[in-house]
């Protein structure tokens, strides 16, 4: 049962309430359905936080770090040592992993030996878009909190270019029936051209926004805050792009479940991501065979991986397109 973050936020205050809250949750859900803010309310409510919870001494979160976007082992048992420490206030001690499927297999096992034998007064909080990719004994050890899906927008801009781009090349190949090394190029630089600008608008709101700063604190400070904030931004700037890069790449797989959705018949009101597309994605589902759209899904699951494992960028696109759009 998939609850609103209202509903479970309800569930959870409850058991609360009664001293029936568990040890361990998992809240899952897909980006934009509220799980981090859910998370976030329920370690105030537990650590009696009554501002921003991350900022209280009794609650510790732990998420991806570097480029790679991966939870490493020494994270997870820094987080151990913290949780094996007496709450500085009356409430419980909280841990919240943020984006834990993220966590590498060493990270995992080292959280999984916390979940079997839980610091006492403590809560953990496991936060995951995508909790498939979590060991089957870390699951089986958390109650799930799963959330609704999020009202589906309509795409931005950036992704109709790239929505645009994928159903004329895949449309014209369908009709000719043959293979298009040279168009799976075009796709490639077209893609990585949205990747730069995207990178470079994040960048561009970085530097604006550092201006600003240096304009409000430049007569106060010293030239090491200065120094500080840059490396703040630039490491800000890299988030929002990686973000930005996962909603092409969610972009994309949503494209391809669509055909997949077209082909079972599911074309009622609300399920497909993309309906302004219906129209190219059902030429779609008459032209691929339900295995050969799994497989063009599974090349770019495999490229979404291979950006975590912080792979060269534009090698591993033109690998993924190549199964994804070629042959």
């Amino acid at each position: 049962m998939a609850f609103s973050p209202e509903a479970a936020l309800e569930f959870l205050h409850r058991a609360f309430e009664g001293g029936r809250l568990a040890h361990a949750y998992l809240i899952a859900g897909e980006s934009g359905s509220g799980k981090r803010a859910l998370a976030l309310h329920l370690a105030a409510l537990v650590a009696g936080a009554t501002d921003d919870p991350l900022q209280h001494p009794d609650v510790h979160c732990v998420e991806p770090e570097s480029k790679s976007r991966i939870i490493k082992v020494e994270q997870t048992r820094e987080l151990e040592k913290e949780l094996q420490m007496r709450a500085s206030q009356s409430g419980r001690k909280v841990a919240i992993v943020f984006d834990a499927d993220r966590m590498n297999a060493s990270a995992s096992n080292s959280f999984l030996k916390t979940l079997e034998e839980p610091p006492a007064n403590s809560l953990l909080l496991l936060v995951s878009a995508h909790p498939e990719m979590l060991l089957e004994t870390i699951l089986s050890r958390c109650i799930l909190v799963q959330l609704a899906a999020p009202p589906r927008r309509e795409p931005d801009e950036a992704q109709r270019r790239l929505l645009d781009l994928v159903s004329r090349y895949l449309l014209a190949k369908s009709k000719t029936g043959e293979a298009d090394i040279g168009g799976v190029f075009i796709l490639v630089r077209e893609f990585t051209k949205l990747l730069a600008e995207a990178k470079s608008a994040v960048q561009e709101e970085g530097a604006a926004e550092l201006k600003r700063e240096e304009g409000l604190y430049k007569q106060t400070t010293d030239g090491k805050w200065l120094a500080e904030r840059e490396e703040y931004y630039k490491a800000l700037a890299e988030a929002r792009y990686l973000q930005a890069r996962t909603v092409f790449m969610e972009t994309l797989l949503q494209w391809w479940g669509d055909v997949l959705r077209q082909q079972h018949g599911a074309t009622g009101n609300g399920a497909l991501d993309f309906p302004t597309y219906a129209a190219q994605t059902a030429q779609l589902a008459g032209r691929f065979t339900t295995p050969e759209v799994l497989r063009r899904m599974s090349a770019l699951e495999t490229l979404r991986e291979n950006f975590g494992r912080n792979v060269q960028e534009q090698l591993a696109v033109e690998v993924a397109f190549l199964g994804a759009f070629g042959g």
